[in-house]
């Protein structure tokens, strides 16, 4: 009959704890991913690469359109919305007031480089469609001399 050591049993416990660690960082790590994962804070979005232009269409249902901002730098399209909104209710000696405050964000990495000039931004009806066509390559690249 050999021993039970009691070390190879904290071993394996610690080897499960670390597998199951690393599992939960990179269920919630949205960088492991390479972007944002839907959530209660950021909103699900369809990119289509279409021959001249990329389109992005989002659902951000409740928002205004001043409540929207979109900016694209360095190759990465950011789409952020903000709202607050407040209701108060009085009756007899009671009076009620709720506050909420809703935001998404979402940071897209853009497949090939776009002409910032020309994006063109949309909000209608609760969805969001952003144009963005695409750059021209430069054709004649750049001569780097050598000394």
């Amino acid at each position: 009959m050999s021993k039970r050591n009691p070390f190879d049993e904290l071993d394996e416990l610690f080897d499960r704890m670390q597998t199951n660690m690393e599992k939960a960082a990179r269920m919630w790590d949205p960088q492991s991913l390479g972007e944002e994962l839907p959530g209660p804070s950021s909103t699900s979005i369809d990119l289509e690469d279409q021959a001249e232009e990329l389109v992005l269409t989002a659902d951000l249902p409740g928002f205004e359109t001043e409540d929207i901002d979109v900016r694209v730098q360095e190759r990465t399209l950011h789409v952020e919305a903000e709202h607050d909104e407040t209701a108060e209710e009085e009756e007899g000696e009671y009076i009620r007031r709720e506050r909420r405050r809703t935001a998404v964000s979402r940071s897209i990495p853009l497949p090939t480089a776009v002409d910032t000039d020309g994006i063109t931004a949309t909000y209608n009806n609760g969805v969001l469609t952003v144009r963005m066509p695409k750059a021209e390559p430069s054709s004649g690249g750049t001569r780097i001399d050598v000394n």
